[in-house]
């Protein structure tokens, strides 16, 4: 659900369940990689703030306006006419299709499978989603994201039109696959849960762990509830939750989990909805599940570890895994919960999940069902698993990159070359009313951070490795405000010539003033 997998993953507001972040980033030791690889937040939802409603109302007047000429775009053969929404590049189009994720080969399908093996069927039906593009109503309205949520502002999301999104969050599915399972009683009633992978698509930042276009799996798993006054069966309707508790299998790791499942203020019962023994069992259920699939992951990831360790010559002595549960709040479930693991020295946060918010159930039709979810961000496990220090590599066709990997197999990434950076800085003075503020996530505000970003982007592709704001500054007698980013220009592929990235340099800094405004330093 707005994959609360996001929630801390890859971008710095990126994986989706919640749209809200908090500041925590993550380093990710990687062993061939001299600086560490930082994982900022990426929630399971959208972005970090809420937008005013100044702002949503400026994007509906004449503040936006399309980035493209084109009357119509051609997705996946079907064709969507163009508005002043719409903001899809070509370069990020060209990545429809692609489905690295069903590659048997690659390690993203790798990871999949890995995750998936956890949820078998017929409990579990395992499946994907191949069109990415939905309605706005699937993306936001459907699970309840407020009119001014941050999300949904086309500095943060691709529109194809002013109803239709590239999809953030494999949640745009959710709704469909709650109705499934409520389907799945006349057909195969065994199926009571499921898991979806797709590819989604958000405008980001530019460094090692983010890239516009990224990989999420969620998944749930309903109860049956009395149609009628469910309260009054709770305790009927926990034993049943708590006999398919007691036929998973336990571990022996150890586990983290100071806290109660229910707390008032932190993460409060859904007491219109749910009694406390209900909630209880569901936690409990959705824990054990969730604690033997991380287990899994990373004791292929300890193996592979200590394999290349081994053939290295190095001692492969590592620390007991150890879990542990935080506390969290998501928009879609209550109570809420993230999973981190002590990996290398640090803990790291895999997941999100919880009890999924009764409203979104009644909302889809499936008013008699309990139930959890979770969601996670495919990439952030992969790079764990493979020791992939850069995700630009997932989109690579290199063959010695690709031929590294096979299905069914974990083994870590052997580096086959390292290119020299090339850093090139932009410095410029925003426009005045970027200098004044306003909100934060675009609308009233003529220069977002994620404008530049995509600017970049279009320009370099994937021959840059990460774009970071340097230095900052306000004059003090106009008031206006000069902003200094550092791109560093580098291939995975090949040594970057100082006069191609130059002419590449020339571009951004020409696009940067002619789209947004600015003016060169």
């Amino acid at each position: 659900m707005r994959l609360i997998a996001t929630s801390r993953a890859l971008r710095a507001s990126s994986s989706r369940w919640s749209m809200a972040t908090s500041g925590r980033n993550m380093h990710i030791p990687l062993t061939h990689v001299s600086d560490p690889l930082t994982f900022h937040r990426r929630t399971w939802s959208s972005t970090a703030a809420l937008r005013t409603r100044q702002s949503i109302d400026s994007d509906r007047k004449s503040g936006v306006r399309s980035s493209t000429n084109k009357p119509s775009l051609l997705i996946e053969g079907q064709s969507y006419s163009t508005d002043q929404w719409t903001n899809t590049p070509d370069a990020i189009l060209s990545h429809i299709g692609r489905r690295l994720y069903l590659d048997g080969n690659h390690p993203l399908a790798i990871t999949r499978k890995l995750i998936e093996s956890q949820f078998p069927s017929p409990v579990f039906g395992n499946y994907s989603e191949k069109n990415p593009v939905v309605s706005t109503a699937q993306n936001f309205d459907v699970l309840g994201f407020p009119a001014d949520h941050p999300g949904r502002s086309r500095t943060d999301t691709y529109y194809v039109n002013e109803k239709t999104v590239l999809r953030t969050h494999t949640s745009a599915h959710q709704q469909a696959y709650f109705q499934q399972i409520n389907r799945n009683e006349k057909s195969r009633p065994e199926e009571v849960g499921y898991t979806v992978v797709a590819d989604v698509y958000r405008r980001d930042a530019i460094d090692r762990s983010h890239y516009p276009v990224f990989h999420q799996m969620e998944g749930a798993m309903l109860w049956k509830r009395a149609d009628l006054e469910p309260l009054k069966y709770a305790k009927e309707t926990a034993a049943r939750i708590m006999d398919d508790l007691n036929h998973i299998p336990t571990h022996d790791v150890a586990v983290e989990d100071p806290n109660p499942t229910i707390h008032e203020e932190r993460n409060p019962l859904q007491a219109k909805h749910h009694s406390a023994e209900e909630v209880e069992a569901v936690a409990a259920h959705l824990k054990r599940s969730l604690e033997r699939m991380v287990i899994k992951v990373f004791t292929e990831a300890s193996k592979a570890a200590a394999a290349a360790n081994g053939a290295n010559g190095a001692n492969s002595e590592q620390e007991p895994l150890k879990v542990r549960w935080v506390e969290a709040y998501f928009p879609f479930t209550s109570p809420s919960w993230e999973l981190e693991v002590f990996w290398q020295g640090d803990w790291l946060e895999i997941l999100g999940c919880g009890v999924i918010k009764q409203d979104l159930l009644i909302n889809s039709d499936v008013p008699d069902r309990i139930g959890w979810a979770f969601g996670l961000g495919l990439e952030r496990i992969a790079m764990l698993l493979f020791n992939i220090p850069d995700i630009r590599l997932f989109w690579s066709r290199d063959e010695r990159f690709l031929s590294q990997f096979h299905a069914g197999h974990i083994s870590r990434f052997e580096p086959f070359s390292k290119h020299p950076a090339c850093y090139k800085d932009v410095a410029f003075w925003l426009p005045s009313a970027a200098a004044s503020g306003g909100s934060a996530a675009g609308g009233a505000v003529p220069v977002h951070e994620n404008d530049i970003m995509e600017i970049v982007r279009g320009v370099g592709g994937d021959l840059v490795e990460d774009v970071r704001l340097i230095d900052e500054f306000t004059h003090p007698k106009t008031g206006k405000k000069s902003m200094c980013y550092r791109i560093n220009y580098r291939s995975l592929e090949r040594t970057l010539m100082n006069e191609e990235t130059n002419d590449l340099h020339d571009q951004v800094r020409e696009k940067l003033a002619s789209l947004l405004g600015v003016q060169l330093r």
